[in-house]
């Protein structure tokens, strides 16, 4: 399935934030990428701003559009808040959470472990990013991947206890997705609601 595989610098400094992960992905500067972002100086429509906010839920995620408005139509179709409930399927992706426990250092790394088979569900080898993942359920790196350099580098550089809503077990390089984050449980600097107004349009 077709990703983007351009600049990552140039998508962080079109939203002014490091959507990526480490600042090595953002070069900060006052204006946008590209020939002329010195001389923007028009101001964004509400629609504009819309469409911004969803173009940068999507390339945080890494999702592709059809995937994005997939997801949309059933966090619209469950009960509670849809832009809140969107965040919440959003973090409970499988590569989100490998990258919320620190065996990866990106969402793209985290998503390439997955696809490549190196992480488990539950016992089971599981090769599926957007796999929804639900309380209680175990995560761990499959037995003969645990000394891969790009997981053990990771690893050593993780912040424990940074979520309240998983848990790490490095002893058996495990983690449990203890219950769906609250809004103020997720860290992105992303305004759901309108994302909302947008596709209520």
């Amino acid at each position: 399935m077709a990703r983007y595989i351009g600049p990552k610098t140039r998508i962080a400094r079109k939203f002014g934030e490091t959507i990526y992960g480490p600042d090595k992905y953002f070069e900060k500067k006052k204006y946008p990428p590209g020939q002329h972002g010195s001389n923007r100086r028009r101001k964004t429509s509400e629609y504009g701003l819309q469409l911004l906010e969803k173009q940068k839920a999507k390339y945080t995620y890494g999702l592709l559009e059809k995937q994005f408005s997939n997801l949309f139509d059933k966090a619209s179709s469950q009960s509670g808040k849809t832009g809140e409930v969107l965040l919440q399927l959003l973090e409970r992706r499988l590569d989100n959470v490998v990258f919320r426990l620190g065996i990866a250092p990106t969402r793209d790394g985290a998503r390439q472990l997955v696809s490549h088979k190196h992480i488990v569900v539950n016992g089971t080898v599981t090769n599926i990013p957007s796999y929804t993942l639900k309380p209680g359920d175990i995560i761990s790196v499959r037995e003969k991947s645990k000394s891969l350099i790009v997981i053990t580098d990771s690893l050593a550089g993780r912040s424990t206890s940074k979520y309240s809503w998983i848990e790490w077990n490095s002893a058996d390089m495990s983690g449990k997705f203890l219950n769906i984050p609250d809004r103020e449980d997720i860290p992105e600097n992303i305004k759901e609601q309108l994302i909302v107004e947008l596709y209520s349009k």
